[in-house]
């Protein structure tokens, strides 16, 4: 009894020696405020259960210090751009994207312009109806994605479409088990690994076989001329496999990878922004008329000044920093969301105005650090001069050829315009519209 006295004793004395130190040390490391946190899970308990992801960091950050100023972004994606330019590492993404080997022409206006029309004849033929635009859109993406990636046919195409958009979902997603990874057996009991590992081998399956066409077209094609024309990415970045001048050698998961990366971060951000335009042009009607009173005919598209002041709005909608230490390995996460709403840097942003940007110099591009829905510095989607041809034109498209109203006689204001959590903040429904 007396021993096992001394023994609770002794490890009460250790336990509150621990709670000292590290509370000592933690005195001594500057670490930027946040909310209060509980043993083991940190402050997890303040994200689960309270809404979307992006909109809980932006309530907090109105008490303590998350990314969601434009002045700390800066710092961040700028002056300690290198400390802070790797990927967060999670199960989907190492699953998916083969580990995270990851890399970082010609003009494929005439196969985008293919797919566009064929979306227009497609629409035509279904005039009066209402039509699941986001479907549509969707589809169109990734056709045109398909053809750049791949050339214009390839068996198992609809399948591969289909496994986009599980892939989408479960790297998007927000699992908990990656917030602890030393606990490698949440991630058994999510189910989410055994969903990833077979998407994986689905989609893996099919770059495999597309891999070997490639390589049987290159050893038959006609080297003698010295030109490459008629190539796809695919044959692009197997050429470039055999420059023996290449630092470090780039192996077929590489190249798999950054076909992968042309999807995730090219397409579905496409088809996101697309669908956000649609809808806030639905939701106000002023707004479209405005943007079909600018057209003069279809080709005009660099003259519709006033619909990229449109996908300019709906963007917005949708080491040492500021002298804190910031721990290594510590993940860090730039709420673009927040930035673009933050009152201080924007009037009235929760209203969807695209005449703010009207004899503006504020782009996209990462040079404007309250405005950055792709990204600053070097962790800017690569993948943001693709996506973005992929949403103009079809947009300039449909509006010139068809009218548009929402189905069933629905007033505009009763438009569901709630996001989902994830990437890029997709609509939460599918969009239904009517052409005339």
């Amino acid at each position: 009894m007396y021993f096992s006295l001394v023994t609770i004793v002794s490890l009460l004395l250790l336990f509150s020696f621990l709670v000292i130190l590290v509370s000592k040390i933690k005195k001594q490391i500057k670490l930027p405020p946040g909310p209060w946190r509980l043993p083991f899970i940190g402050s997890l308990h303040h994200l689960i259960g309270i809404g979307l992801l992006h909109r809980t960091l932006r309530n907090l950050a109105q008490r303590y210090v998350i990314i969601s100023s434009p002045t700390i972004a800066k710092e961040l994606l700028t002056t300690h751009n290198l400390a802070f330019s790797d990927r967060p590492q999670s199960m989907s993404t190492n699953i998916i994207f083969y580990n995270n080997k990851d890399i970082m022409v010609k003009s494929f206006g005439a196969i985008r312009k293919d797919e566009i029309s064929s979306l227009v004849s497609s629409i035509h033929s279904t005039k009066g109806s209402p039509i699941n635009m986001t479907e549509k859109i969707f589809w169109f993406t990734n056709s045109v994605t398909c053809s750049v990636a791949f050339g214009k046919m390839f068996k198992n195409r609809d399948e591969f479409i289909k496994l986009l958009k599980d892939i989408v979902i479960l790297v998007s997603g927000f699992d908990v088990a990656d917030l602890f990874p030393f606990w490698k057996l949440l991630h058994k009991l999510s189910g989410v690994e055994s969903r990833l590992m077979n998407v994986h081998r689905k989609v893996d399956e099919i770059m495999e076989d597309i891999l070997k066409e490639h390589l049987e077209s290159k050893a038959t094609r006609n080297k003698g001329i010295g030109e490459f024309g008629g190539e796809d990415l695919f044959d692009v970045l197997l050429r470039v496999t055999e420059d023996a001048k290449l630092e470090c050698p780039i192996t077929n998961d590489h190249i798999k990878v950054v076909i992968l990366d042309i999807f995730v971060a090219g397409s579905k951000p496409s088809v996101a922004i697309t669908i956000w335009v649609l809808s806030e042009m639905m939701k106000n009607p002023i707004i479209m008329a405005k943007v079909r009173k600018y057209y003069d005919d279809e080709e005009n598209l660099e003259k519709l000044t006033y619909l990229n002041l449109v996908i300019k709005e709906t963007l917005r909608e949708q080491t040492d920093i500021d002298g804190c230490t910031i721990p290594l390995k510590t993940k860090i996460f730039v709420n673009a969301w927040a930035l673009a709403r933050d009152p201080k840097s924007w009037h009235d942003p929760e209203s969807f105005i695209p005449k703010r940007f009207e004899n503006s110099s504020i782009d996209f591009m990462g040079n404007h650090f309250e405005f950055i829905p792709f990204g600053s510095g070097r962790r800017i989607c690569v993948g943001i001069l693709f996506g973005l041809c992929n949403v103009k034109p079809p947009l300039a498209q449909l509006l010139y050829h068809f009218e548009w109203e929402l189905p069933y006689g629905m007033n505009p204001k009763e438009l569901d315009m709630a996001e989902t959590h994830g990437l890029s903040g997709a609509k939460q429904k599918d969009l239904y519209l009517v052409a005339r």
